[in-house]
């Protein structure tokens, strides 16, 4: 089965619903994504397992959006390479976030507060005005380069800097309590 059947007849029959033809889709693709998702996280089986998988789930639940007379082989890379990016960055996160003990009544303690201070996190960077809170989550939750964020943001990289210090700032006053309670923590640590 080549390229262009799979796009015309497979895909208008994944389009209404009809599994067999998702699970030929399946069968025609799968060890090429698994193999791009392989060389991605450089040879990494597990992880790049879970990302074709991820892939063929977020394919089923938005194939109704492929365009007819794309290339089905070139938009499906392009949502390969978006679920291994975004894999990254999820991995990143958790990499960030230490790891907390569930067997203690100190580690429960410990996590109730983990969980407010996310939320006071979350609280305070909402309260952003829009242009600020916009620059700290392409930043430091998207990673975005500044160069990549003036693009986004239609202004120079000189704005974008501005922004975040100004943001920063604001963050800083708004979660002076939090640092304060924390640096003492880890005093008495």
């Amino acid at each position: 089965m080549t390229d262009r059947e799979v796009s015309s007849e497979v895909i208008e029959a994944c389009r209404r619903g009809d599994r067999d033809a998702f699970r030929v889709l399946y069968e025609t693709y799968k060890n090429r994504v698994y193999s791009a998702c392989l060389y991605f996280f450089h040879g990494d089986a597990a992880e790049a397992a879970d990302v074709t998988q991820e892939v063929f789930v977020k394919l089923f639940a938005v194939i109704a959006s492929f365009r007819e007379g794309a290339a089905f082989s070139t938009w499906l890379y392009r949502m390969v390479h978006n679920t291994c990016v975004d894999s990254t960055r999820r991995k990143k996160v958790r990499e960030r976030i230490p790891e907390i003990q569930t067997d203690s009544v100190a580690s429960h303690e410990m996590q109730l507060l983990h969980s407010r201070d996310a939320a006071t996190i979350q609280q305070a960077v909402s309260s952003l005005p829009p242009k600020y809170r916009v620059a700290v989550l392409l930043r430091h939750f998207e990673d975005f380069s500044y160069e990549d964020m003036s693009k986004v943001l239609n202004c120079s990289m000189g704005t974008v800097a501005s922004r975040l210090n100004r943001a920063h700032k604001l963050l800083a006053d708004v979660l002076a309590p939090l640092r304060d309670r924390v640096t003492a923590g880890g005093r008495d640590a």
